[in-house]
């Protein structure tokens, strides 16, 4: 092999080698989506629950507060399905039950 080929062939393995690295990095980095199947479902004895009078099931709540119909699927900070469990931006990181409500319940504007 002549010096100029070796020379060739070296920069062709350092740009793959290169892109390589690069690419491996780039897809282990990226960050996982968490989807609410994942997230744990929120207690009703989590100090933020407590703290919210948050309960699983909205028909069981005797506070005064709540209105007739309110749910946390038609919170606006609940993100999740109609029914089931979803993410609430009031509880990071965690589900609360479709069906569940707090006194921080703010109806979704249409």
């Amino acid at each position: 092999m002549s010096g100029h080929q070796d020379i060739e062939s070296r920069r062709r393995f350092l740009k793959l080698a290169t892109g390589t690295a690069v690419a491996t990095m780039l897809v282990s980095g990226l960050p996982r989506i968490a989807r609410a199947d994942d997230l744990p479902h929120v207690s009703e004895s989590d100090l933020t629950a407590k703290a919210l009078s948050y309960v699983e099931d909205a028909a069981t709540t005797k506070d005064p507060k709540r209105k007739p119909g309110d749910t946390c699927a038609n919170c606006q900070f609940y993100t999740g399905a109609a029914t089931g469990f979803g993410p609430c931006q009031l509880f990071p990181g965690k589900a609360v039950s479709a069906k569940g409500w707090c006194i921080s319940h703010s109806t979704k504007q249409a």
